[in-house]
C-alpha cells in the first residue's frame, strides 16, 4: 500500500488518522522486506582494523547512481571554482552568521577585506575555542592557518568576564593556562584584520560560532559543515570528515581538549579537497554509509566489551563494509536485541523469509497480541493479495483520486457582467491563497470564473469567505465543483480539520509577496503561543506564494489567532485565515500530484472503468478491517511504546507511488504523542 491508498480511504481510516501524529513520506521501495530483512545484502566482511579508508574500487557508486545524493543535488557533477561555494549573504543569515547591518551585531568589527573574490583568491583557515563566561561564549584560544598549513596566528586569550566553566575536555583550557595571558580580543581582531589580505576566503567548520565568538563580520566564508552536505539540515562532525575524507585522525582522546590549529587545518584541507576533486567524487565516497559503519562498530566493540571474559562472543551479521549499508535488523541484531516478526513471510534462521501465505491478518493479529508484550521489539506485517496492486488498478485509483483532487482545489464563480474586469477577479480571489490557473466560462448565459487553486485551504478560503461577496461589481456566488466524487466533500474536509496532524494549525493567505520570512515573524510574534511559521515557496522562483500556515502550543490559541487574524491588515494587505487543511507532508504531495502524475495520467493505458467499483469496494472493506487490526493491536500495547506504522510504497516499471509513514508514542489517554 503506499500514500495514495491513505488519502484515498481517509475516511475508512478511522484509528491510523486520530492516533498517529507525525506523518513522513517514504521514498517508494521496489521490495520493502527485502530492505528490511537485508535479502540478498552482498555482505562482504573486512577487518574492523581497516577503518573508514579502506573502500574497494568496486564498490563505488558510479555518477549515475549518484542523483539523489544532496551534495549532488546541491552543487551538480561539475567540478567548480572555490567561489561557487562560498556561502552567499542570505545564506550567512539563515545560519546564523555575523553580517553587516544585523541589529544583533553592533559593535562587531568588520574585516574590512571588500576585494572582489575570484576563483584565485587565498583560503585561510580559522578555528576557536571557547569558555563559558559571565556574558557568555567567549574566545579563549585562536588559531590561524594559510592555504599551506602554515600557523600564522596561534594565541591564547583572557576573557573579559569572569569564567564560569572552562570546558577542558573540549577547549583544553585550563585555569593555570590563563593566569599570565594579556591578550584580549581586541588585540586579536586587530591582529586579524592584518593578516587577512583583503580577498581573503575563511574556512571553518560551523565558523559562524567562532566569528560570533571573535565579534567579527568576514564577507567570504566557506562551512565545511554546510558543505559536505546531508539531507534534512543534519550536519556530519568534523572529526568524522576528517577520518573518511582526509584519512586524518583529530581530536583524540588522549589529548586535553581540541587543538584549534589541528581543526582549523583539518577545515582547510577538507574545503580544498572538494574543490579539486568536484562533488562527483566527494559523493562517490558514500560518507552516510560510512558513518552508519563506523556507528554500527562502534556498538560492536561496546557489547564485546561488556562480554564476561572467557565467554565466546559471537561476530556481528555485519562488520563494516563499504559494499552493503547494514539493514535495519543487522543493527538492532548487534545491539543485542533479537526482533519479534510475524506476518506471511517471516525469516528462518538463516534470515531468509519461507512464505505462509495460508496466514490470514486475523491469524497475523491474534498472534501479535499473545507475543508482543513479550518482545523489546516487534514487526508485524498484514498483507492484501497480489489482485489488490495490479497495475491497472493503481493507475486508476490514482486518476481517481487526482480527479478528485483537481475538484477540490477547483471553484465556479459568478455570474459577472459581460465587460467584467478579469484582474479584478485574479486579485479578489488570488487572496485566499496560490492561484494555479484561470479561465473564463463562456457557455453560460452570463460569464463565469472557474479557479484552481495550489492548496486545499484556499478553495474552502475563496467558498467560505466570498460567496454573496460583491466582485468586479457583480453579487456573485462561489461554489465547488458539481460532481459525484464531490458528495463526500463536507465529511472530508471536516475530517481533514480535525486531523491530529492539524491540532493548533491555521492557514493564513492575502501576505503581500514583498514581506520577507522575517518580516512575518515579527509581525506573527504578537500571537500567543506561537510555535512555527511554514512559509510555502514556488518550486522555480524560490519565492513564497502569498500563504503561510502558523502552528501553535496549545489548539485554544489558534481559534483565538483565528479571531485576531480575520480582518488584519498586514502592511496595507487584508488577510483571511481559516483551519489548517492538509500538514507538511500532505501539502507538497498534492503539489506533486498536481504538477507531475498529470502527464502520467494521459499516458496510460486503462481497462474499462467499469472494473474499478468492485475492485474499490472490495478495497474500501479490507481497509477498514486493517484499520480495526491495529486499533486492536494498539490497545493492546503497553504504555510508553514506540509505534510506527509503514506503507512501502509501489515501484515498478508502470509507476511509483510514495509510501507513508505515521509515528507515535503510545500513552494512557489511549493515543500517540511525541
Amino acid at each position: 500500500m503506499s500514500q495514495l491508498h491513505f488519502y484515498k480511504f481517509y475516511l475508512q481510516f478511522k484509528h491510523l488518522r486520530r492516533v498517529f501524529r507525525h506523518r513522513f513520506t517514504l521514498t517508494p521501495s521496489a521490495n520493502f522486506l527485502a530492505s528490511l530483512y537485508g535479502e540478498g545484502a552482498n555482505l562482504k566482511p573486512q577487518n574492523t582494523a581497516q577503518g573508514l579508508t579502506s573502500a574497494s574500487n568496486e564498490c563505488i557508486p558510479k555518477s549515475s547512481n549518484l542523483k539523489c545524493d544532496p551534495i549532488i543535488q546541491k552543487y551538480g557533477e561539475k567540478k567548480q571554482g572555490l567561489t561557487s561555494y562560498t556561502l552567499t549573504v542570505a545564506e550567512q543569515k539563515r545560519n546564523d552568521y555575523p553580517t553587516k547591518g544585523s541589529p544583533k551585531c553592533k559593535g562587531y568589527i568588520y574585516t574590512e577585506c571588500d576585494q572582489q573574490r575570484t576563483d584565485r583568491s587565498p583560503l585561510f583557515g580559522l578555528d576557536c575555542e571557547m569558555c563559558l563566561t559571565a556574558k557568555g561564549n567567549e574566545v579563549t584560544h585562536v588559531s590561524l592557518v594559510d592555504a599551506q598549513g602554515q600557523c600564522l596566528l596561534n594565541e591564547l586569550v583572557r576573557p573579559e568576564s569572569t569564567v564560569v566553566h572552562y570546558r577542558t575536555r573540549f577547549s583544553g583550557i585550563t585555569p593555570e593556562m590563563l593566569l599570565p595571558v594579556k591578550t584580549r580580543l581586541s588585540d586579536i581582531q586587530t591582529r586579524l584584520k592584518k593578516l587577512l589580505p583583503p580577498d581573503a576566503v575563511l574556512v571553518g567548520h560551523s565558523l559562524n560560532a567562532d566569528l560570533q565568538a571573535l565579534e567579527m563580520i568576514h564577507p567570504s566564508v566557506i562551512d565545511t559543515s554546510l558543505l559536505f552536505a546531508r539531507s534534512e539540515g543534519r550536519r556530519f562532525k568534523l572529526k568524522f570528515l576528517a577520518k573518511a575524507v582526509l584519512g586524518k585522525d583529530i581530536q583524540c582522546e588522549q589529548k586535553l581538549g581540541h587543538d584549534p590549529a589541528e581543526d582549523a587545518r583539518a577545515a582547510l584541507e577538507l574545503a580544498q579537497f572538494f574543490i579539486e576533486q568536484g562533488p562527483a567524487k566527494v559523493a562517490e565516497l558514500n560518507l552516510e554509509m560510512l558513518l552508519a559503519t563506523e556507528k554500527l562498530a562502534e556498538v560492536s566493540q561496546k557489547k564485546a566489551a561488556l562480554q564476561p571474559q572467557g565467554c565466546m562472543v559471537q561476530k556481528p551479521l555485519t562488520e563494516p563494509t563499504h559494499l552493503s549499508k547494514p539493514c535495519f535488523l543487522e543493527c538492532l541484531q548487534v545491539t543485542g536485541q533479537k526482533p519479534l516478526l510475524l506476518g506471511r513471510q517471516e525469516p528462518d534462521s538463516s534470515g531468509l523469509r519461507q512464505s505462509n501465505l495460508s496466514t490470514s491478518n486475523k491469524q497475523i493479529l491474534q498472534k501479535a497480541l499473545e507475543d508482543v508484550p513479550l518482545s523489546t521489539f516487534s514487526i508485524i506485517q498484514f498483507s492484501f493479495g497480489p489482485e489488490n496492486i495490479a497495475s491497472h488498478l493503481l493507475a486508476q485509483l490514482c486518476e481517481k483520486v487526482g480527479r478528485k483532487l483537481t475538484d477540490m482545489l477547483t471553484i465556479y464563480a459568478g455570474p459577472f457582467e459581460e465587460s467584467f474586469c478579469l484582474k479584478s477577479v485574479k486579485k479578489e480571489f488570488g487572496s485566499c491563497g496560490p492561484i494555479r490557473s484561470l479561465r473564463v466560462v463562456t457557455e453560460t448565459y452570463q460569464p463565469y470564473v472557474c479557479i484552481q487553486y495550489e492548496v486545499l485551504e484556499a478553495a474552502q478560503l475563496a467558498v467560505e469567505s466570498l460567496n454573496g461577496a460583491e466582485v468586479a461589481g457583480s453579487c456573485i456566488k462561489v461554489n465547488n465543483a458539481n460532481s459525484k466524487r464531490m458528495l463526500d466533500c463536507d465529511v472530508l474536509i471536516k475530517e481533514l480539520e480535525l486531523d491530529v496532524e492539524n491540532e493548533g494549525v491555521i492557514y493564513v493567505a492575502g501576505l503581500k509577496k514583498s514581506l520577507t520570512e522575517t518580516d512575518l515573524r515579527e509581525e506573527f510574534s504578537q500571537l500567543e503561543d506561537l510555535e512555527t511559521l511554514f512559509l510555502p515557496k514556488d518550486h522555480q522562483s524560490g519565492k513564497h506564494r502569498n500563504c503561510c500556515f502558523l502552528k501553535f502550543q496549545k489548539s485554544q490559541s489558534a481559534v483565538d489567532a483565528l479571531e485576531v487574524i480575520n480582518g488584519w491588515t498586514m502592511k496595507g494587505s487584508k488577510l483571511r485565515s481559516r483551519n489548517a487543511l492538509a500538514s507538511g507532508h500532505l501539502w507538497r504531495w498534492i503539489w506533486q500530484m498536481n504538477h507531475n502524475n498529470g502527464k502520467q495520467r494521459r499516458n496510460v493505458f486503462y481497462k474499462k472503468l467499469e472494473q474499478l467499483p468492485d475492485f474499490e469496494q472490495d478495497l474500501r472493506k479490507k481497509v477498514k478491517k486493517l484499520d480495526h487490526h491495529i486499533k486492536k493491536l494498539y490497545r493492546g500495547l503497553q504504555n510508553n511504546t514506540l509505534c510506527v506504522v509503514l506503507f512501502p510504497g509501489v515501484n515498478s516499471m508502470h509507476g511509483s507511488q510514495s509510501g507513508l509513514g505515521l509515528m507515535g508514542i503510545k500513552d494512557d489517554g489511549g493515543r500517540s504523542a511525541c
